[in-house]
């Protein structure tokens, strides 16, 4: 079993580039401003044959307040409580601080053991600072460089010892990778976790949504818009069904995205979107639906991904009556492609409403995953046929000989026709809104690809 390993230090030592590296996934953003980690993120390190848990924190700050800093700081101590082994990080350029110094006399009285590195030892511009380090009294500074990966030899043999402990339970996190579900398509969907996205733009309460959810202050909040930065996706269990959620940064139109690391956000985000399987999009019951929510809404059903609305700060909705009735017109007519998409109500801050969520995810995951029969599907197809027939076209009336499912996650469906680019796209709404209402997958995205050809099983 892998032990857990915390990397901690002050800001912009190179804490989340020492993530990438042992993880050897470039998914915790890095730049060069100071606290661009906030929540702590976790995924599965491994030095050779050395494999571990391993947890990125926020930089730690000596703030005791009610600040976001000080809950930065909360964050990272729960990390360690967690951990078996904590690294504790120092900048050998900029070399010792008062700050590494303070929380260095600190961690002594901690009783998680604590390994002391160096990074930013390339070179020789960092020998001043490894040989300060001694100094700090956690023993000998192991030098390190985690953008050009110097030094993991010296990293294995410290934290080989560890390797036997037993590990503690984590109710831990995991980022989206492209290749982390191959080979799952023939699992039972009972087996493999729900991949779960949560989407808004800025301040709507998505990472209070959750914390609600979890019943634990997991991730940080806070009056302030852009407090989540990256997409920290967290395991969790539901009722026996294994869930990752993910908080991510939130969505506010291009014009406005002035900041590089805003930017690295979005696109942080844009991929949860892309690897979920159930996106939940949150609103403020004060400015729902919007311009750039629906832009939001689109872009979920673009990616073929089953959508929910939750509506948050219900208890403070002016009108709600009206609220709710605008809500449903203007998704009849600006989001026509997933009819039926399931609206919640909730208020993060008394709870009430959340436990209407995750019914409503499972049942649209349901949906998502529904597979027809070629047979019924061929009844359906002449049935609908002969109730609405295809438009006359040229050289005369276009003819539906077939149609099968090709496959689910989103239903998609394969429609063979006489002259399929002469479909129009209106007939080709009305064939998709029938299967959604005769085969009940209400609120998904469903897809029907016109192919020219006969029936590819006739003469079987």
């Amino acid at each position: 079993m892998p032990f857990t390993v915390a990397i901690i230090g002050r800001p912009n030592v190179g804490k989340s580039t020492m993530f990438n590296r042992l993880t050897g996934k470039q998914h915790a953003i890095v730049d060069d401003t100071p606290g661009v980690t906030r929540d702590r993120r976790e995924g599965a390190g491994s030095i050779s044959d050395l494999e571990f848990s391993l947890i990125d924190t926020a930089g730690l700050e000596n703030a005791y307040d009610d600040s976001l800093e000080s809950h930065m700081r909360q964050q990272t101590e729960m990390a360690i409580k967690d951990a078996d082994i904590t690294l504790f990080l120092v900048d050998g350029r900029a070399g010792v601080t008062p700050l590494d110094d303070f929380f260095a006399n600190w961690l002594r009285k901690q009783k998680t053991p604590t390994l002391l590195v160096v990074n930013k030892c390339e070179g020789k511009a960092g020998k001043n600072g490894l040989y300060e380090a001694y100094g700090l009294g956690l023993g000998e500074p192991i030098p390190f460089s985690a953008e050009h990966g110097e030094g993991l030899s010296e990293l294995y043999e410290a934290l080989e010892p560890y390797s036997n402990v037993d590990p503690q339970t984590l109710e831990g996190i995991d980022i989206y990778t492209e290749t982390e579900d191959e080979g799952l398509e023939d699992q039972e969907d009972e087996v493999r976790p729900l991949k779960l996205a949560i989407i808004g733009r800025p301040n709507v309460g998505k990472s209070t949504m959750i914390n609600k959810m979890l019943g634990q202050e997991r991730l940080l909040t806070g009056p302030k818009a852009g407090v989540t930065r990256d997409a920290i996706a967290i395991a969790w269990e539901y009722e026996g069904r294994e869930v990752r959620l993910v908080d991510t940064a939130g969505l506010r139109r291009k014009a406005r995205i002035k900041e590089k690391l805003e930017n690295m956000s979005v696109g942080d985000t844009l991929r949860s979107i892309r690897f979920a399987e159930v996106v939940i999009l949150v609103l403020d019951a004060n400015a729902p639906l919007d311009k750039q929510d629906l832009t939001i809404a689109r872009h979920v059903v673009e990616e073929g991904r089953a959508l929910i609305i939750v509506v948050n700060k219900w208890d403070i909705a002016e009108s709600r009556a009206a609220t709710a009735k605008r809500m449903e017109d203007r998704l009849q007519t600006s989001l026509p492609q997933v009819r039926g998409v399931p609206i919640v109500m909730v208020s993060s801050k008394t709870g009430k409403g959340l436990r209407k969520i995750m019914p409503a995810v499972l049942q649209a995951y349901k949906y998502w995953n529904t597979r027809v029969s070629t047979g019924a599907l061929n009844r359906w197809l002449l049935h609908t046929v002969d109730s609405h027939p295809p438009p006359v076209s040229g050289l005369g009336r276009i003819k539906l000989r077939y149609i099968t499912q090709a496959r689910t996650r989103p239903p998609t469906f394969i429609l063979f026709s006489s002259r399929a680019d002469k479909l129009p796209e209106s007939y080709m709404r009305y064939l998709i809104n029938q299967l959604r209402v005769d085969f009940d997958m209400p609120g998904i995205p469903i897809r029907i690809h016109a192919r020219k050809g006969e029936n590819p099983y006739a003469n079987k």
